[in-house]
C-alpha cells in the first residue's frame, strides 16, 4: 500500500499538486521524527521562527490554493515536538484586536493574499479556509490599522462571476 501511495504522490507531484503533503504530514510523529525527516519530505520551510526555549518552528503552508498551514516545532535535539494544522476555528479565535502582524503570522502562517484599502486606511490579510464546493471559496480575514495591529476579523465568500 505504501508503494502505491508513493507512486501516486510522485505522479501528483509531477502535476504540481500537493495532495500528498497530507500523507507526509501524517507520517511525522512528535517525539520520534527528526527535523532531517521533515526537510527531506517537505523541503525547506516557508519561514522559520526561533523560540525562547531553543526550539524552532517551521511553516509549511498550502496557501494561496490550499486550505492548510502546518507549523512544525523541532526541539534543540532536532526532534519533532509538535505538528499543528493552524487554519482552524480555535486558532482563528486566538486572533484578537491589538495583536501585531508578526503575532498573527505566527498564529496562522502566511496569508493567501493581502490587500490595502486606501479609503479605510486598512490592510487586510486573507487565508483560504474552505474551497470544498469548488465554486465559492471562503476566506478568514484579519483587518489591520496603519500601525499594523488587528482591529477586527471576519469571513468572506468570494463569489465567482459576479
Amino acid at each position: 500500500m505504501k508503494k502505491l501511495l508513493s507512486v501516486l504522490c510522485g505522479v501528483l507531484g509531477l502535476l504540481g499538486l500537493s495532495a500528498c503533503d497530507q500523507f507526509v504530514i501524517e507520517d511525522l510523529k512528535p517525539g520520534v521524527s527528526t527535523g532531517f525527516e521533515v526537510r527531506d519530505k517537505l523541503g525547506p520551510p516557508g519561514i522559520e521562527w526561533r523560540n525562547a526555549d531553543g526550539s524552532v518552528t517551521w511553516e509549511y503552508t498550502q496557501q494561496p490554493q490550499g486550505t492548510t498551514c502546518y507549523l512544525i516545532t523541532v526541539d534543540g535535539n532536532n526532534v519533532v515536538q509538535k505538528v499543528e494544522q493552524v487554519l482552524t476555528p480555535a486558532q482563528f479565535a486566538r486572533v484578537q484586536p491589538g495583536l501585531s502582524q508578526d503575532q498573527v503570522r505566527r498564529l496562522l502562517g502566511k496569508p493567501a493574499k493581502t490587500q490595502f484599502f486606501q479609503l479605510k486606511n486598512e490592510t487586510v490579510w486573507d487565508w483560504l479556509i474552505d474551497n470544498s464546493n469548488g465554486a465559492e471559496p471562503v476566506y478568514f480575514n484579519v483587518y489591520f490599522n496603519p500601525q499594523g495591529q488587528v482591529v477586527r476579523t471576519g469571513r468572506d465568500i468570494e463569489y465567482k462571476g459576479r
